[in-house]
């Protein structure tokens, strides 16, 4: 086949006239987006001189290279580049480091530098394995913040750049007007051409700023096609009015920004076709004409992949590749035969069917991209630095915080979204297409841990549904997500038609109110329309399926909108907001300014307590700003390393309990006006008006400055000669000995009224200059459960589940957990020999307190670190969580706050001394640090200037309580420590400045 250029050029001239005089709007003046100072001169022309003709030829070819290929394509691709001298390579499938090891390669062999492009719309993971994910461009068009998207763009380019690549094939900017269309779907920021426009200005900026190449594409619009144009050209049947209105306008707000590139698109538009050569790519009346000419763009033209069958399959040898050039394109992309090309070009030019100075214009015009990517300085890529590169936090944030400013809340008409009083509220979730134990669930039941349902295969039978609704039980709302939805208009975008059913049955269910969640394209919600209460998560990456449940529990508001138009009840634009309700969040490090490569020091601490046998294992949690930033476990429940410890793991909270059980109830009382602290305690208890504690007030015991002794006899009275005495204790539970002390043995029903007959019998400390020492003491608690449930009317173990832990979601906050949960759930502590005479596990340490049943005022609650740190979080809110208020007054500070001189403690709470390196929280802790620790080797600590909350819990008396290796190796304030030298270390990543290669 010959081409005849002489009938084309004549055809393409008369395109070009009628084309162009039928623009209303005038030719704007773009600045040319690439350099031309004396110094990048002086290097273009050194360069081309020192090139020979074919060798300048050369550099209009970018060919297809595979790092995951096999020696003989590896070995093709170096010929191309040192026997052809082409001018770059865009990379596509495999890996990091292989695809660095073979462009240092590539770059040794070459003559001239090559530009290294790639395909990157939503990073790097869409041609590479391990790397990263960002957001595809119908979720960052969900936002409701145009500048994430620079960011993403700025962050995204410093990946390429430290690979070594310069061009970015994106951002895609089509205007997406057809549900239908098989190639751009999610791939395009929306449909509305103003904020198509908007944000692929802000990705071409994050792109440039970074010194990576953006390119537009597919000009002059791929939005309304209903083909796939890798497999057949597609026909657009537009006209000048919405050409000019819709599909260009993002072209052009991309060309004013200063973009470098952009790619013609393989499609058939009858509006510029009055030739045979049908394709857009080889049209000069679109590429010459209204690209060049009538929209000024004076960057490079890339070709779309030459090699892509709607356009391949109708030319051979070269031909293809001439064409392309006579239409004004500058790099011809993927070319499936380059010599054939070359010759095919050289012989147009001979004809005179391409001018030679224009040819060698455009080649001055690729070398000036190649100085501005800093090529003339080139320097390989440096594969020490790249993991590192490759993988900084902030990145995980940034993809964080897309999703977090893009999930939409579509439909809310029952007002159930956030979830808000969760004592009410019976969720059971249901996933379908991914396994219960993946990302989504794991944060789910971070604020409410009811059953999570997985239907792995997304076209399950109607019987595996069937099963799943016959244990829903007594739920009242179903929250079902769908997952690894695609992008396939033609397959209900990986809806089955089992799930659809399902979720119609579902809804027709008057007991039961559902939420349904779609993980993927927002046009699949169409089949979803049914749904009262529906949200958009667009993907299924990670990010989205931590944000979307932070969402439906109001830790996170919802803030998306409809980047297009679902049906006429779900048009673009749609989104409802919903409230931020300050529940705790989870994010990494950095999101709230801490240094996750210091954070990680917590790993060998805690790995060093375990080594060490300071305890078998533990639980971290660190939460900074309401965020979770760090939540680990470690180790095992026992040293034979039989349960691994995981964040389900319940453990004996100790003396932490004086301020997560009965100090909540003694806040309360005060908050509701019902308790003085400075009233005298035999007010409010009239037995203790005829003892020697008639004079002590409610705030010196809550100062642990009232006198009472750190402890006295409980449990040891009712044992005679190691054995438990007949009197107090029976080994079957009955009306007369109700209490488990463990599994079976009870004690007596009178044995707290005996606990509390001792405690009012009890000596005091002796005075020092006319003042009781500052002494802690469990008494003081003691005392103040028996005064709080005096005032509540109600004993706390019904008070504070009631008004707090089921409010706030404490699934695991118990006493007594055995009621609830199997021993494997819980860690061990002592093997106790002398009271109990067995191993505890789920039975409660303190001996006094198991002596009255597991519900201490002083111990006796057992929660996960998760628990721990939502009540704490609440208190560190003063009294502020979820849509509630717990207390009305901001009684926390009040508490918490030093009270009198002398004395560090405030009301109940432990306070931190900076002064003491001996002191129970890190010297670098501030003063204003509150909180407790706990005998078995826990503590919580809230730290108000700084916004940070620390949980550590352990079993450390496991199995004897006499292993005090957790303080003498100051494992807990370690910890702590960390968490404020990596606030102070973290330092925001900064943009590279750096105009070099790599």
């Amino acid at each position: 086949m010959r081409i005849n250029f002489r009938l084309l050029s004549l055809g393409l001239l008369l395109s070009v006239t009628a084309l162009l005089l039928g623009f209303a709007t005038p030719s704007p003046t773009l600045p040319d987006p690439l350099p031309s100072g004396p110094a990048e001169q002086r290097w273009v022309d050194s360069v081309f001189t020192s090139l020979s003709p074919d060798q300048r030829l050369g550099q209009f070819f970018m060919v297809a290279a595979y790092s995951n290929r096999e020696k003989a394509h590896i070995d093709r691709i170096e010929r191309l580049v040192r026997n052809q001298n082409i001018g770059g390579v865009m990379f596509l499938q495999g890996g990091p480091r292989r695809q660095a090891l073979l462009t240092n390669r590539l770059q040794a062999a070459a003559k001239v530098p090559l530009l290294i492009a790639t395909d990157a719309e939503w990073g790097l993971d869409m041609r590479l394995d391990s790397t990263m994910h960002y957001a595809k461009e119908m979720t960052l068009g969900a936002m409701d913040d145009d500048k994430i998207v620079y960011q993403m763009g700025r962050d995204l380019a410093r990946k390429l750049r430290a690979l070594g690549i310069h061009i970015n094939f994106a951002p895609v900017v089509d205007v997406n007007s057809n549900p239908s269309n098989p190639v751009i779907g999610n791939r395009s920021f929306g449909e509305d051409q103003n904020r198509v426009a908007a944000l692929s200005v802000q990705y071409v900026r994050g792109l440039q700023d970074q010194r990576v190449i953006a390119v537009a594409k597919h000009f002059p619009g791929h939005g309304d096609t209903d083909t796939d144009s890798h497999k057949a050209l597609p026909v657009v049947n537009t006209d000048l009015a919405r050409l000019e209105k819709v599909d260009l306008v993002p072209f052009q707000k991309s060309f004013e920004a200063g973009a470098l590139g952009v790619m013609v698109a393989h499609l058939y538009i009858p509006l510029f076709d009055t030739t045979n050569a049908k394709t857009t790519t080889l049209s000069k009346a679109l590429v010459t004409g209204l690209l060049q000419e009538k929209m000024g763009f004076k960057g490079l033209i890339f070709t779309d992949a030459l090699n892509m069958r709607s356009v391949s399959k109708l030319y051979k040898d070269g031909e293809l590749d001439a064409m392309a050039l006579a239409a004004g394109n500058d790099v011809l992309l993927f070319s499936e035969d380059v010599p054939a090309a070359l010759t095919r070009i050289k012989e147009a030019v001979e004809r005179g069917h391409l001018d030679q100075a224009d040819l060698d214009a455009r080649i001055k015009k690729i070398l000036r991209a190649k100085y501005w990517a800093g090529l003339n300085r080139y320097r390989p890529i440096n594969l020490g630095q790249l993991r590192d590169s490759l993988n900084q936090p902030g990145s995980r944030v940034l993809a964080q915080t897309i999703f977090e400013h893009a999930v939409t809340v579509v439909k809310n008409e029952d007002k159930l979204l956030p979830f808000q009083r969760l004592d009410t509220l019976r969720i059971a979730a249901i996933t379908i297409g991914t396994q219960a134990e993946g990302p989504y669930a794991t944060i789910f039941n971070k604020y409410q841990a009811g059953p999570v349902y997985a239907v792995p295969d997304r076209y399950a039978p109607d019987s595996t549904f069937s099963r799943i609704r016959s244990r829903l039980g007594d739920a009242n709302v179903v929250v079902v997500s769908l997952h690894q939805m695609n992008n396939t208009p033609g397959h209900n975008y990986g809806l089955g038609d089992g799930a659809l059913k399902f979720l119609k049955e579902l809804q027709a269910d008057p007991k039961r109110k559902t939420v349904v969640v779609a993980m993927g394209n927002a046009y699949g919600l169409k089949y979803l329309e049914s749904a009262r209460t529906l949200v958009c998560g667009y993907e299924d990456h990670y990010p989205a399926q931590i944000v979307v449940p932070q969402v439906l529990f109001g830790a996170l508001p919802a803030r998306g909108k409809l980047p297009v138009t679902v049906s006429e009840a779900m048009k673009a634009g749609t989104g409802i907001a919903t409230a931020d309700l300050h529940r705790l969040r989870y994010a990494a490090p950095e999101r709230e300014g801490l240094d996750s490569k210091v954070m990680s020091q917590i790993d060998h601490i805690a790995l060093e307590s375990i080594v060490t046998a300071a305890t078998p294992g533990c639980q971290v949690l660190i939460a900074k700003n309401g965020t979770v930033v760090f939540d680990q476990s470690y180790g095992y429940g026992t040293y034979d390393q039989s349960q691994p410890v995981t964040s389900s793991t319940l453990y004996d909270l100790a003396s932490v309990t004086k301020v997560a059980g009965t100090l909540q109830a003694i806040m309360y009382l005060k908050d509701q006006g019902k308790l003085n602290l400075d009233e005298k305690v035999a007010t409010y208890l009239p037995e203790m008006q005829r003892t020697n504690k008639r004079l002590m007030t409610v705030r010196d015991v809550l100062l642990h400055q009232a006198g009472l002794k750190p402890g006295i006899p409980t449990w040891e009275r009712t044992v005679q000669a190691g054995t438990l005495k007949p009197a107090y204790y029976s080994t079957l539970r009955t009306e007369d000995f109700p209490n488990e002390v463990a599994p079976g043995e009870y004690s007596i029903k009178a044995a707290d009224d005996s606990v509390w007959a001792w405690t009012l019998r009890s000596q005091l400390l002796p005075k020092v200059k006319g003042k009781y020492p500052v002494e802690y003491s469990d008494l003081s608690f003691i005392i103040m459960k028996r005064l709080s449930e005096k005032l509540l009317g109600q004993p706390l173990v019904d008070f504070l589940p009631k008004e707090f832990y089921k409010p706030l979601g404490l699934s695991t906050m118990t006493y007594n957990p055995l009621t609830r949960f199997p021993k494997s759930c819980i860690a061990p502590t002592e093997k106790d020999t002398y009271y109990r005479r067995e191993q505890l596990q789920g039975t409660v340490h303190d001996q006094t307190a198991a002596l009255v049943g597991g519900v201490g005022g002083h111990a006796g609650l057992f929660a996960t670190a998760n628990d721990l740190a939502v009540l704490m979080q609440m208190n560190l809110q003063n009294g502020r969580y979820g849509g509630t208020t717990f207390f009305q007054s901001p009684v926390v500070t009040e508490f918490s706050r030093p009270q009198v001189a002398g004395n560090k403690r405030g009301l109940g709470w432990d306070r931190g001394d900076p002064s003491k390196p001996e002191g129970p929280t890190s010297h670098l802790a501030p003063a204003s640090t509150f909180g407790h620790t706990g005998f078995t080797g826990t503590c919580v600590w809230l730290d108000p200037d700084n916004q940070i909350l620390y949980v550590f819990l352990s079993n450390r008396v496991y199995p004897d309580a006499g292993n005090i290796k957790l303080r003498t190796y100051n494992i807990r304030t370690r910890i702590q420590e960390v968490v404020y030298k990596a606030m102070a270390q973290h330092q925001p990543e900064r943009a590279s400045s750096t105009a070099g290669g790599q």
